[in-house]
């Protein structure tokens, strides 16, 4: 399988998942929505908070994220 919910893998469609569904996190990344990097900016905020993976485990500098991904999702959110 070359994709997964059509992401890259389970580890993108996951943390998507997780940021398109839970407020606080949804509204963090319209915040950083308008950054160069939105979902690396993202993903340091929430590492300074002292979380470091979405509730289903996978952790938000998994080595096999699609960042690109991520970052198209994330400015989506404030179109």
């Amino acid at each position: 399988m070359s994709e997964y919910n059509g992401w890259k893998n389970r580890q993108t469609w996951n943390v998507a998942l997780w940021i398109g569904n839970d407020l606080a996190l949804y509204e963090a990344a319209r915040v950083f929505a308008t950054y160069e990097e939105p979902y690396k900016q993202l993903a340091a905020d929430l590492r300074g908070s002292g979380i470091t993976e979405t509730p289903d485990g996978v952790a938000y500098n998994d080595s096999g994220l699609d960042i690109e991904a991520l970052d198209a999702m994330m400015r989506e959110l404030t179109s």
